[in-house]
């Protein structure tokens, strides 16, 4: 597939990820792995149907197993990755910690924090095959995740595995030289789970689209270097109209 950049997306059957994968396909010279627990959703039947360039995939985040014979398919396929979009995630309770499951915390780091060990460990040698010399791990996490920006949302169980996540975005950029990563808030997004969390704060909905999220996510992406590596971006600077708006392009940890 000389010529062509190689994506991976994680959580690519709906929502954001369905968004990104439905987008890059459009682009020229692309060909997307769109990676979902259910890859015979007809959401992606339907996306292969019309590109060609999108191959969905079995993975299921924090199974090591479907993310082995993921990496086996790409590597048969494709034979690198050019960029990976780590999009799969939950968040599925909101509540103070002084109630919320222990289970529920284990459900969020399993998936949120150990999927991305899970799926790195499993496709870094297609990564660091990629013809570019400089592949890209981007993960897709939340301003919730940020200490420093601390909104009170009551979602400890979420916040605290993205920003456990965050931190392995750090450590993959100091010991992979040639490796760019960068955790990126997609803001609150009107998905299932972001509208889901919305109501659960007193919202009716999400306030940012899909469509606007999409386009700051790319953005950050496309023009991601090592010197912009081991970060965390916004999609975009926001107005500061809302308490949990961040206002700049960076944002702390």
């Amino acid at each position: 597939m000389s010529g062509k950049t190689v994506y991976l997306i994680s959580g690519a059957n709906r929502g954001i990820g369905y968004n990104l994968a439905a987008t890059i396909a459009a682009r020229p010279n692309t060909i997307v792995f769109a990676g979902a627990r259910d890859p015979a959703a007809q959401s992606l039947k339907d996306l292969a149907a019309k590109h060609p360039n999108v191959h969905p995939i079995k993975l299921t985040s924090g199974d090591e197993a479907d993310n082995a014979a993921a990496a086996a398919e790409i590597q048969k396929t494709a034979g690198h990755i050019d960029v990976i979009i780590a999009n799969a995630g939950i968040s599925k309770y909101y509540g103070p910690l002084t109630t919320t499951p222990l289970s529920e915390l284990r459900d969020h780091w399993e998936v949120n924090t150990l999927g991305f060990v899970v799926l790195f460990q499993a496709v870094h040698k297609l990564l660091f095959a990629s013809p570019t010399g400089a592949p890209k791990f981007a993960y897709i996490s939340t301003g919730a995740g940020s200490l420093s920006a601390f909104v009170n949302l009551q979602a400890g169980a979420y916040g605290s595995s993205k920003a456990a996540a965050n931190y392995l975005v750090k450590a993959l950029d100091a010991e992979n030289p040639a490796l760019v990563t960068l955790a990126i808030s997609p803001g609150w997004v009107a998905t299932d789970m972001g509208n889901s969390g919305a109501v659960a704060n007193g919202l009716p909905q999400a306030p940012v689209s899909v469509e606007d999220s999409v386009a700051g996510i790319l953005s950050r992406v496309d023009a991601a270097t090592k010197e912009t590596s081991g970060r965390f971006w916004n999609y975009k600077a926001e107005s500061g109209e809302n308490p949990w708006d961040i206002t700049s392009d960076e944002i702390p940890w």
